[in-house]
């Protein structure tokens, strides 16, 4: 059975990105700690079932699916994220760590744990974000988020490198203000230009296709920042 594996599919992007895939005709791992939402859609090509990135037990139990159920999967996209809001000198050192869990650790783990089950012709897309970007536009109170999304794109950078020879291609996506939950928890009561469906169909698109053109590649998708 092959597979486009998305994680943080409970709300937003992820969620929308995982609507997008199955009602295309893929078959669809959505990976989120809060599986309900996702599960609510009762889509036959989605299969979901709770997961956290950060959580070991839930990785082996990922593995342990892949393997049983002789899964390839074709794209994997890291969309999973955690954001704090809080002025630098009032972040705990574990609040601090928990973003990094998720954003950084998260990924580099998925990352690990999925690409025996991927060809060369895969795709490897981390969601990452403007914040991330050496010499944006800089927000207080974001210290953790956006520098945990600046050090996924190093890591993208890396990986294509490690894996130019073998495959797959690793690309990462710097998005700008989206109309999320997550936004409204960065900048409450601003409104975005790009609605959450319509960034999942740009993303669905380049998770597609993006890596017969780009690898190792940091894409800036923004119209405005935040």
């Amino acid at each position: 059975m092959e597979y486009v594996i998305v994680t943080g599919t409970s709300r937003g992007i992820g969620f929308e990105l995982s609507r997008l895939f199955a009602d295309a005709g893929f078959k669809v791992l959505a990976l989120s700690r809060n599986d309900k939402p996702i599960n609510s859609l009762k889509h036959e090509n989605i299969e979901a079932f709770p997961f956290d990135v950060s959580s070991k037990e839930d990785q082996d139990k990922l593995f342990k699916f892949l393997k049983e159920n002789d899964c390839t999967v074709s794209a994997l996209i890291n969309n999973a994220g955690k954001l704090i809001n809080k002025p630098f000198l009032e972040l705990t050192d574990q609040e601090f760590k928990s973003v990094y869990e998720v954003n950084v650790f998260g990924v580099a783990s998925m990352t690990k744990l999925v690409l025996p089950f991927m060809n060369k012709e895969g795709h490897v897309l981390t969601i990452s974000s403007m914040g991330g970007i050496q010499g944006s536009a800089k927000f207080p109170g974001l210290s953790a988020y956006s520098s945990s999304k600046g050090a996924v794109l190093t890591l993208t950078e890396l990986l294509a490198e490690e894996f130019k020879e073998t495959g797959p291609a690793f690309n990462a996506l710097a998005l700008g203000a989206v109309q999320t939950e997550m936004l409204e928890e960065a900048f409450p009561g601003y409104k975005a230009p790009v609605s959450a469906v319509e960034m999942a169909e740009y993303i669905m698109d380049f998770a597609l296709k993006g890596q017969k053109l780009y690898n190792g590649k940091i894409l800036q998708v923004s119209s405005s920042t935040p």
